[in-house]
């Protein structure tokens, strides 16, 4: 008697067929590029809108407000930047802008990497004191700050201004600097301090060149704070010599709310120069966000 043996069982195994007919994870709806178009329009429409006024008369702007310009004229430009002095203002916003960018970075890598390679006592409670000051309104120090300010004559001052903004600025700074600080490995900065290097030395030489990504960074942001910034601008500096160009453009605003043309002329000296200044230093701002301490 021979005993019959079935053949093994196979395993089946997709086909080509099955797998041609999965959904493949690149693809993409065509809803979601409409939507995403419709956003871009609405979120670029304006922009748009506003250049083509700025290149019109008040004319042509009543008859065809959303339409490109029929025949391009600068006059709009030359009447604001005279009326308006915005060389002025925007010689103030560049010095403000430096200077907040500047000191910020000092002050936030300093504390950035004490609290992240240096043993500080209650760290963690100054890494919540900074959190809880990056959250706070700053409406809530206004009526103390302004009293100070006064007694030391620090109002209608660009210093004055400047140091409110390193005031403002450091915790988020160095909250941020802090979490690209950390991930650099001690063992440099303990080869450093074998190799008799000081920790001015350590956080010039050692720290500064591996979290350059996070300094662009915390740099462009306040940078672009600074120049748009409104409200401590406002309150502290009344001098129209001093005034940044975000006050300067309300007061032109208010003076000529009728003239659509020398008001979108007027808001492009505002806009275009930290456009440029995004669009050129974005590779570095997104590698900054994205990138840890080491390259």
């Amino acid at each position: 008697m021979t005993a019959t043996v079935a053949p093994p069982q196979q395993l089946s195994t997709p086909t080509a067929e099955a797998t041609r007919k999965r959904p493949s994870g690149g693809g993409r709806h065509p809803v979601a590029y409409l939507v995403l178009t419709v956003l871009a329009l609405f979120a670029v429409g304006p922009f748009v809108i506003m250049v083509f006024n700025a290149f019109k008369n008040n004319a042509e702007i009543g008859s065809s407000p959303l339409a490109p310009p029929t025949s391009i004229t600068f006059d709009n430009f030359a009447t604001a930047w005279s009326q308006g002095d915005f060389s002025t203002t925007m010689r103030n916003s560049a010095i403000l802008v430096l200077g907040a960018m500047l000191g910020t970075c000092v002050i936030a890598g300093l504390g950035a990497y004490a609290l992240s390679h240096l043993e500080v006592p209650g760290g963690g409670g100054v890494l919540a004191y900074l959190f809880l000051g990056s959250t706070m309104p700053v409406q809530l120090f206004v009526v103390p700050l302004f009293s100070l300010w006064a007694d030391l004559r620090l109002t209608d001052s660009l210093f004055g201004l400047m140091v409110i903004y390193w005031a403002t600025d450091a915790p988020f700074a160095t909250l941020m600097l802090r979490s690209f600080l950390v991930k650099v490995p001690k063992e440099f900065v303990e080869a450093a301090r074998l190799d008799g290097a000081s920790e001015v030395q350590i956080a010039r030489k050692v720290m500064l060149p591996l979290a350059w990504p996070g300094f662009m960074t915390v740099a462009l942001v306040v940078g672009l704070w600074a120049w748009n910034e409104f409200f401590w601008a406002i309150t502290f500096v009344h001098d129209p010599s001093k005034r940044p160009i975000s006050t300067s453009f309300l007061s032109f605003q208010d003076q000529n709310s009728t003239d659509w043309g020398l008001t979108s002329a007027a808001a492009l000296f505002m806009l275009v120069p930290v456009l440029l200044l995004f669009i050129t230093l974005q590779r570095r701002f997104v590698a900054g966000l994205t990138s840890g301490g080491l390259k």
